[in-house]
């Protein structure tokens, strides 16, 4: 039961914002009955910060988004992080967006109990991307920060745009930059989505966006 709370608020949450959704709506979304939301939670702040978890700390997460995999065991794991929050279906789902590119700005309006779950997503971001990077401790974690910023940031910018090429455009190039600041450009040259798309604009038509 709180699962299905926690992932209908995460996708009302990520369309809407944390302002203009009540807890009627998510517990219509989780199919549930209003009364059954404090069984699990004390107010809608206390269910936005567990909301704010991804696949980089939650296992049970749905592991991104579709035709995009991330595995957090592989030596590239870095390369696989930042193609898939710039990646084509990440732009497009937003309802099942990492917290972390759709509700930045609700952060910063929150409470500390949401600031500090957005502090343990990002952190763990960081040291997903320094696993990936050679070189010395201090220098991998700042490199990994500009990464980790590059990437979010990208994402939230180019949803911020009405043209799609334009969109586009801007998440290839933060996607090349994020690569060559990790050292991965042989790995970066496409976006990988299920081994048939390649860029980050395949099969759509310029200008579109759902």
């Amino acid at each position: 039961m709180k699962k299905r709370i926690v992932e209908s608020a995460r996708r009302l949450f990520n369309r809407h914002g944390f302002e203009l959704v009540s807890i009627s709506q998510i517990m219509a979304g989780a199919q549930l009955t209003h009364g059954g939301f404090h069984t699990y939670f004390q107010s809608k702040s206390d269910l936005y910060a567990e909301v704010r978890n991804c696949f980089l700390t939650d296992p049970e997460w749905k592991n991104c988004w579709e035709g995009v995999h991330v595995d957090l065991s592989s030596t590239d794991v870095g390369a696989q992080v930042v193609r898939a929050y710039l990646s084509r279906q990440h732009f497009e789902d937003v309802e099942n967006s990492c917290p972390m590119t759709a509700l930045p700005t609700d952060v910063a309006r929150s409470g500390v109990a949401a600031r500090q779950a957005f502090e343990t997503v990002f952190p763990a971001m960081i040291d997903v991307l320094a696993r990936s990077l050679r070189g010395q401790r201090q220098a991998n974690r700042s490199i990994a920060q500009a990464i980790a910023a590059l990437s979010i940031g990208g994402m939230i910018v180019a949803r911020t745009l009405v043209d799609r090429v334009h969109a586009d455009e801007l998440r290839a190039a933060c996607l090349a930059a994020a690569m060559r600041l990790g050292g991965w450009e042989r790995t970066g040259n496409s976006m990988k989505s299920n081994g048939k798309d390649k860029r980050p604009d395949a099969g759509h038509q310029q200008g579109r966006r759902r």
